[in-house]
């Protein structure tokens, strides 16, 4: 396990967006920020859930959060630049990105895939990271250190059989970020862009694809959140254009 203790007001004053922040790893991240003092905006397409992590914030007497209840299957444009907009208006800056949310798809071979499925998981696994991470571009121009953090998994590295269009996206978002820190670090260095591997993790995510393992003998995913913390934080201010395993 990554080995980080992070200081108790570590993000204080930060303003940092989650994506599928209702549920799994994108939930106990919220509130590990939120714990940590930054206000978080909770960003998921279902409400109900996002409500439940809000309300535990309140609970906590962490910041107040913010929701924002949004499907990232088939989003314009226009409504990414929309909640920038929005964003602009009620926060002036974005110190924070944890493109958490992704699609499993099927545990299929390539050679039959879905090709609709396979459409769908790359439109939320990857067009949506890079839709919303230029939409809110500018936010994060205002921050004097900004931390893009985006979700990768051990079989975006090795091609693995049955992962299908999970696994290309992963791909894609290694080089999404590799790309995304090597244009930063000239034009922005304030900004900078790291991947999160989370490894074998309790999730819902996790038990769909092993539906034989015992969720037991898994981390949780609270057991990861320091180094989630850590390239979040000050702390990491040097550390650009990596892909970290959590465990």
């Amino acid at each position: 396990m990554f080995d980080y203790q992070a200081p108790s007001q570590l993000l204080s004053g930060k303003i940092i967006l989650v994506t599928g922040a209702g549920d799994g790893i994108g939930k106990a991240a919220s509130l590990a920020y939120a714990k940590h003092g930054a206000t978080v905006i909770l960003l998921g397409r279902t409400t109900k859930k996002l409500e439940a992590v809000y309300d535990e914030i309140e609970r906590q007497g962490y910041p107040q959060a913010a929701i924002v209840p949004l499907n990232l299957d088939g989003t314009s444009e226009h409504e990414y630049l929309e909640l920038a907009n929005t964003l602009k208006s009620e926060f002036g800056q974005l110190d924070g990105i944890l493109h958490n949310a992704s699609l499993l798809g099927d545990r299929a071979e390539l050679k039959h895939y879905d090709p609709t499925l396979f459409e769908q998981v790359m439109r939320v696994n990857v067009m949506s990271q890079l839709m919303l991470t230029q939409a809110l571009f500018p936010l994060l121009e205002q921050s004097s250190a900004a931390s893009i953090i985006f979700t990768s998994s051990g079989v975006g590295r090795t091609a693995k059989p049955k992962w299908g269009a999970y696994a290309v996206s992963k791909f894609a978002t290694e080089a999404m970020m590799g790309l995304f820190a090597s244009e930063l670090s000239d034009s922005n260095p304030n900004i900078r862009a790291n991947a999160i591997n989370p490894g074998a993790t309790r999730t819902a995510m996790r038990a769909s694809a092993y539906p034989d393992e015992d969720p037991q003998t898994l981390a949780t995913a609270n057991d990861i959140m320091p180094l989630y913390l850590y390239l979040m934080g000050k702390d990491s201010l040097t550390i650009n254009g990596q892909s970290i395993n959590a465990q």
